[in-house]
């Protein structure tokens, strides 16, 4: 019911996002009937960022452009026209940083302007919810200014930026993806109450032997390619403990008292969050300089070490950063799913809508359908005592995924001194299996926070 009603309160808006010019200049879609809507126009904007940034990290696109007549620095030239883009900076990580920046800069102007929104009656809810058009060129504007900032210090500023907006973008990852395993079990439970409770159970069941078997494996795996007799302390160390970690919140989610305050709490969910801890302790492997510990580190830590050629250093082919191995690409579905997610997410979770500064959408959204003139009934959300969600802070969420986005794409390797090669950091180890244990830790309050606060409530 609640997609369906999603798809209906999209297609109410679908004729004012691609309708005439004088509609987009205004908020012609009512704020009482796109919340959904609007949510999925700014992933939008996202998404397409992201995909301007994947474009431009192709392999082999410096050289595509150079072929352009007129067009690239050292590239091929036309009589009597000089040619002055310089496309080592629009392509490669270099463009990746500056595309993310912008993105960045973008959702942080809209999380500041948002900010204590309470109500569609709020002027600001109308810029929220309309204008289109203008947010377009305003993000399309920053781009283009951010391609214009001079190298200097700004490449590894603005991968410090990214590895901190990437820690808590990988929280607010976990934290939605409880929030899907919540919903997901409750809804199986309530058709399995309904009817034919065998299959249903069965289906869980399954479901969670399925991921905890994936879990299971990884750890395994781990401990084959990424670990050494005499080597790769770290690396045993995180797999060991997240191992212990996973078995913990698994135990927690079944205890007769837990079960007790959250009847909906149950191993489904445990088993999902293991397996995406189990992908975190991958990706921060995967990220160790340590060739020995690190079997798929790429060949571009060999052009670190070996030695220059005489004369000025050769910059690095956008090739030579290679974001389309096996974890960043995981990486990227992952964020896809949880952005979409994002979007349409109508949770009555309590513990999470907290966390995630949402509000109960059930009591804030009134689902009473309407029939327009052409006979479809819609949707319509409620925000005139209320916003379904907090506008501020879902900005915010967007602005650390744009820094994640970068991080990914650019294997979370940091520019060396002069900037024209990459390589892997520990920092960024660190900063990855951190976040995996502060998420277990947030999910794991999630869990006992109605037994420990008995007191408060938590329905």
């Amino acid at each position: 019911m609640g997609a369906c009603l999603a798809l209906g309160s999209l297609a109410s808006c679908a004729s004012c996002l691609c309708g005439s010019a004088s509609c987009l200049l205004s908020s012609c879609c009512p704020s009482t009937t796109n919340s959904t809507v609007s949510r999925l126009a700014f992933s939008f904007l996202l998404l397409l960022g992201t995909l301007v940034s994947v474009i431009m990290i192709l392999p082999g696109m410096e050289g595509h452009l150079k072929q352009i007549p007129g067009f690239c620095l050292g590239g091929t030239s036309i009589p009597g026209l000089e040619n002055k883009v310089n496309c080592d900076v629009i392509v490669g990580y270099k463009s990746v940083y500056r595309m993310c920046f912008a993105m960045a800069c973008f959702f942080f102007l809209f999380s500041i302007i948002m900010i204590r929104v309470r109500n569609s009656k709020d002027p600001r809810a109308a810029i929220q919810n309309g204008f289109w058009f203008f947010k377009f060129l305003l993000l399309v504007g920053i781009a283009v200014g951010a391609f214009f900032i001079p190298d200097g210090t700004f490449n590894t500023v603005w991968y410090y930026f990214g590895m901190v907006g990437s820690f808590f973008f990988i929280i607010t990852q976990l934290i939605l993806l409880v929030d899907f395993a919540h919903s997901w079990n409750q809804s199986w439970l309530l058709k399995a109450e309904e009817g034919n409770s065998k299959c249903w159970f069965a289906a869980l069941l399954s479901f969670t032997l399925f991921f905890y078997a994936l879990a299971f494996s990884a750890v395994v795996l781990f401990y084959v390619f990424y670990i050494q007799p005499d080597d790769c302390t770290e690396h045993k160390v995180f797999i060991s403990l997240n191992l212990i970690f996973c078995i913990i919140v698994s135990i927690v989610a079944i205890l007769p008292k837990v079960q007790e305050a959250q009847p909906t709490s149950g191993l489904l969910q445990a088993s999902f969050i293991s397996c995406y801890t189990m992908y975190v302790t991958w990706s921060a492997m995967t990220n160790n300089p340590n060739r020995q510990c690190n079997p798929s580190l790429l060949s571009l830590v060999q052009t670190v070490t070996a030695t220059p050629a005489p004369g000025p250093a050769p910059t690095q082919t956008p090739g030579s950063v290679q974001w389309w191995d096996a974890q960043s690409i995981v990486g990227l579905i992952i964020f896809l799913f949880c952005t979409l997610y994002a979007s349409i997410r109508s949770s009555t979770n309590t513990q999470v809508n907290k966390l995630m500064r949402t509000e109960d959408s059930q009591a804030l959204t009134d689902y009473s359908s309407t029939t327009g003139e052409d006979g479809v009934r819609r949707a319509v959300d409620n925000e005139e005592e209320a916003v379904t969600y907090n506008y501020s802070f879902f900005h915010f969420s967007l602005l650390l995924a744009s820094l994640y986005i970068m991080m990914t794409l650019t294997n979370w390797y940091m520019p060396d001194i002069d900037y024209q090669t990459m390589q892997s950091t520990m920092p960024a180890v660190w900063v990855k299996i951190s976040s995996s244990w502060l998420g277990l830790l947030i999910y794991l309050w999630t869990l006992v926070a109605p037994v420990v606060l008995s007191n408060r409530d938590f329905s």
